[in-house]
């Protein structure tokens, strides 16, 4: 089996190694799509909470975005074939990007989806990385991404 990198070069992926990484894709853009839902709807007021004194947008506001964001990149991650990839990059890069209002929690002693000590939000901190992985390994951005660095140290 093949996949298409982010330049749409085809890239080999073993059978069971796609089917994990299917199986991976699926469950990470699942849990996205539910945690935007949750944003929008019953968990608001705990991702209101969470957002950092930094960001200039209100704290609604930046929860109603984030939401609408997690959606549509959970959405992407279960439908978008063709550019998987790319969406695998984006969704990484969103994590980046929200990690700081992890980190905010637990320096500012935020109690938020019962991390209600210093030790429960330290612990979460760890977990970032692994979704950034997890995003890049499951769509096969990662796997893309040596192929080629591999294809281009060959042609020097």
């Amino acid at each position: 089996m093949s996949a298409r990198n982010a330049g749409g070069r085809s890239v080999e992926i073993s059978s069971g190694s796609r089917k994990r990484r299917t199986a991976g894709r699926i469950v990470l853009g699942s849990f996205l799509a539910f945690a935007g839902i949750s944003h929008l709807t019953f968990a608001r007021e705990e991702f209101t909470a969470q957002v950092p004194d930094f960001v200039p947008l209100s704290e609604d506001t930046t929860v109603l975005a984030s939401g609408v964001a997690e959606i549509t990149l959970g959405t992407a991650l279960l439908f978008v074939k063709r550019k998987r990839t790319l969406v695998g990059w984006v969704v990484a890069a969103f994590f980046v990007a929200i990690f700081p209002g992890n980190i905010a929690q637990y320096v500012n002693r935020v109690d938020a989806f019962g991390l209600s000590t210093d030790a429960a939000r330290l612990a979460r901190l760890p977990f970032q990385p692994v979704l950034i992985l997890w995003a890049l390994w499951s769509t096969g951005a990662w796997h893309a991404f040596r192929a080629a660095r591999a294809r281009r140290s060959r042609t020097r």
